[in-house]
């Protein structure tokens, strides 16, 4: 007779109440420096995969959020080139 595996299948990784902790370092960096923030997101997704950790939907949004203020940097910088290279054209003749 075999014994039930209290944690599910044989193999997977055990569910623990622990969130990751580079999900939460990630979300936060996200905010402030975004490049580090995806990077995290990712790594933190790689492990909770393994581990079997909580924390998934913050590693996601970390993801999300450092790409999209990466993005929206790379808008403003091309807007204010734009802008800073017409401010000394003159179209009058």
């Amino acid at each position: 007779m075999t014994t039930p595996q209290p944690y599910g299948a044989p193999g997977a990784p055990a569910q623990t109440d622990k969130t990751n902790v580079l999900a939460i370092v990630g979300i936060i960096l996200a905010f402030f420096v975004p490049l580090v923030g995806v990077i995290l997101g990712f790594v933190a997704r790689s492990q909770i995969k393994r581990t079997g950790e909580k924390g998934s939907g913050l590693a996601l949004a970390a993801i999300i959020i450092g790409l999209a203020f990466i993005v929206i940097g790379i808008i403003i910088s091309v807007v204010f080139a734009i802008a800073g290279a017409n401010a000394g054209v003159s179209t009058t003749y």
